[in-house]
Formats: structure tokens, C-alpha cells, sequence
């Protein structure tokens, strides 16, 4: 309860005086961890979080079966660019071939790592999110392709990781003789399971909005309602089922965001709003890691790693993927550089850190953490400059059309 109590508290002052911080670059994430840093630090800390119990477990997957949802609604709105924005190359080339790296690096500073545990590490670290950046992404500086690339990059990367996080974790923990071909049809079937349970509640979701729009049987605040619920149904339908309840809330975004545009995004705010209330808590708890893990300072090796994964391993990837593309040289190299990690990446460790035991559970929230730390620290000094660079050397925008006086 005093850590509810303290939420609330930090949520409701910091709305009071979010627009006065922001002008000195301390945004909600970074207010939240430093929050969570300072009072669960120490041997008697104001705040204490049991991330063991299976409670907190359930709580961390539906944190992030919201969080996939509203990033599969949120990842389709640049269609007045007229065409693609190099996303199938980022999400089919670069991301494989980032997570692939991240494995590789670490089997080269951490040698005689189990490669499963190597794969659900590099998961953790490698899923971009927004929200170190998310100025960024509203800076008329920038061009619109590059942001367009990063929003829509971010929104579905997290959904295409997950199952795949689901089954290493899995072929760590088996214990019952499963092999790994029965771990394979398994996470086929929780898949198909979940993208039935999914994309029936968005279809679904998305005929009952619009006939009861057109027959007024529905309020604004009715609708928000009923949209906030369709995580938390897809999630829990696709469970009952033995599905990943993960890829059916996010496949259910996917089914329902068209219409959630097209009738009017305001049917979305509450969820929205919920997603990012929800993302401040797991800051919060970002920081109680902080407090926890690098106590005794950071190893020289998860430094390392951490580095690497934010640098090497994402920015060749992207580069060599967008290379051809319509994007410069500069503009490739920011959509690999600003592949920031937050939110996503915290879930993750979470979820492994509940699963697994002992010094695997270590290994992956030390490197996450880390890596998550290191990108605020280096995406959020960096944003500037690079938008004062676009701003002095982007082409100008081509005049408006002059209008129709006819008629």
C-alpha cells in the first residue's frame, strides 16, 4: 500500500509541475526512476517491492499486453507519406540481425553463457522504445520519414520480440523432458491460439464500435471504456486457451486500429492514458533495479555490453538495411542511433527476473538495466543536437498548393 500511496503522490505532483521540468529535460521516465532509485535505496528504504511473488508477475504481463496494444494502434498513422518508410527492412533485416549480434557480443565478454540465456538477454536489450525520446518524435526539425520510421519501428517490434522472448525462456526452464521440438510446436500453438483470440476480439471490437456509433447507442465516454478493456480481454481470452496472451492483445490492436482512427482517435485517450500511467510505474521500478544491481558499481563487462548493443549492434543493422532507401546517410545513421530502450526493455528483464532463479535472473536485469540506464543517459543528451543539425541543413518544406477559387 505505500508504494501505491507513493505512486500516486509522484503522478499527481508531477503532473502539477510536468511542463515547468520538461523545459529542463527531465521528463516523466527519468523523474519516475530517480524517484524509484531514491526510496527503495538504503537498508531501511521508504518503499520496498517484492518482485518475487506471482502477483507482481501477473501485473508485469499486463502492463505489457496494454503497452503492445496501444503500439499496434499507434504505428499506423503516416499514410499521407504516400509510401513506406523502410519499416520492412527495419523489423525483417535489422532487427534479426541486431539480436543476433547483441547474442554474439555476449558470448564474447561473457564466455560460457548458456546461449539461451545469451538469446533471452539480447531480447531484453534490443526492442527499442520511445519514451527516452519521445520529444523527438514531435520535433518539426526532424523529417517526417525518419520519425515516421522510429514510431512505426517502435510500435511493432515489441510484438514481433515477445514470442520469441516466451520460448528462450522457455528452453531455460523446462525441466519435464520436454524437447526442443515439443518447445517449437508449443510456441506455434500458443501463437495461432493467440492470434485467433486476438484477431476475433479486434474484429469483432471494430463491427460492434461502428454500428453502435451509427445507431447513437454509444457515449464518448462509453467507448473509452470499452476500448480500455480489449487488452485485458484479448490477454485473458488468449490465456484460458493456452495462447500468448502477449501476441493476442497485440494482434487485437492491429484488428481494431483502423477503425479506432477512422470513427475518431479520442475512443483510444483512456487506454492511451492508462498505457503511460502504467509505463511510469515500471520506471519506478526501473529505478528500484538501479538501487539494487549497481549498488557496487557497474561491471566493466556489462558496460561493455550495454555499449555495444546500443551503438554496433543497432546501428549497422539499420544502416546496412535502409541502405537504397529514399533516407541520406544522416538520416539512416539517426534512425540508428535513436533506437532508445525504456519501458519494453524493463517489462522483459521483469518478466525473466520473475521466471528464472539465481545468477540468470542476475544476468539479464544486469545487462538490462545497464543498457537502459546508458541510453537515457546518451539518447537523451543527443536529441538536441541532432535536431538543431536537421533544422539547419533539412530542405525546406515545398509551399502549400495555391487554393481553388473557383466556385
Amino acid at each position: 500500500m505505500v508504494a501505491v500511496l507513493v505512486l500516486l503522490s509522484l503522478l499527481f505532483l508531477w503532473s502539477l509541475v510536468s511542463e515547468r521540468l520538461a523545459r529542463w529535460s527531465v521528463t516523466a521516465p527519468i523523474a519516475f526512476a530517480i524517484a524509484g532509485f531514491v526510496l527503495t535505496s538504503g537498508d531501511r528504504p521508504a518503499v520496498s517491492l517484492d518482485l518475487d511473488t506471482h502477483t507482481f508477475q501477473r501485473i508485469v504481463e499486463l502492463v505489457l499486453a496494454v503497452m503492445l496494444f496501444t503500439d499496434a494502434t499507434e504505428a499506423i498513422g503516416y499514410e499521407r507519406l504516400g509510401k513506406t518508410v523502410g519499416e520492412g527492412r527495419l523489423l525483417g533485416l535489422a532487427l534479426p540481425a541486431s539480436v543476433i549480434l547483441a547474442v554474439l557480443f555476449g558470448a564474447l565478454l561473457f564466455p560460457g553463457t548458456n546461449w539461451w540465456l545469451l538469446a533471452v538477454a539480447a531480447l531484453c536489450v534490443m526492442p527499442m522504445d520511445l519514451a527516452p525520446v519521445l520529444m523527438f518524435l514531435r520535433d518539426e526539425r526532424i523529417p517526417l520519414r525518419v520519425r515516421a520510421a522510429l514510431n512505426i519501428e517502435g510500435g511493432f517490434n515489441d510484438g514481433l520480440i515477445s514470442p520469441l522472448f516466451v520460448f528462450c525462456v522457455a528452453n531455460l526452464l523446462t525441466t519435464d523432458g520436454d524437447t526442443f521440438t515439443d518447445l517449437v510446436v508449443n510456441a506455434l500453438k500458443g501463437a495461432g491460439y493467440a492470434v485467433l483470440a486476438g484477431g476475433l476480439i479486434g474484429l469483432v471490437a471494430a463491427w460492434l464500435v461502428r454500428r453502435c456509433l451509427e445507431r447513437e447507442w454509444a457515449t464518448p465516454t462509453g467507448l473509452r471504456m470499452a476500448i480500455l478493456a480489449l487488452p485485458f480481454l484479448a490477454f485473458a481470452a488468449s490465456v484460458l486457451i493456452d495462447g500468448n496472451g502477449f501476441v493476442a492483445a497485440f494482434v487485437a490492436g492491429l484488428c481494431y486500429a483502423r477503425t479506432a482512427h477512422a470513427v475518431g482517435d479520442d475512443t483510444l485517450h483512456l487506454v492511451y492514458d492508462a498505457s503511460h500511467l502504467m509505463a511510469l510505474a515500471v520506471w519506478f521500478t526501473f529505478g528500484a533495479l538501479i538501487a539494487e544491481e549497481f549498488a557496487d558499481g557497474i561491471d566493466l563487462p556489462v558496460f561493455g555490453y550495454a555499449l555495444l548493443a546500443l551503438t554496433v549492434a543497432r546501428i549497422v543493422p539499420v544502416v546496412t538495411a535502409l541502405t537504397g532507401t529514399r533516407f541520406s546517410w544522416a538520416e539512416r545513421l539517426t534512425v540508428g542511433w535513436l533506437g532508445s530502450r525504456g519501458v519494453t526493455s524493463i517489462v522483459f528483464a521483469v518478466l525473466a527476473y520473475t521466471q528464472l532463479t539465481g545468477d540468470d535472473a542476475a544476468f539479464v536485469v544486469n545487462v538490462t538495466c545497464a543498457t537502459v540506464l546508458l541510453s537515457v543517459l546518451l539518447h537523451g543528451v543527443t536529441m538536441e543536437p541532432i535536431a538543431r543539425w536537421f533544422g539547419r541543413h533539412s530542405e525546406p518544406a515545398p509551399p502549400p498548393a495555391p487554393a481553388d477559387s473557383a466556385g
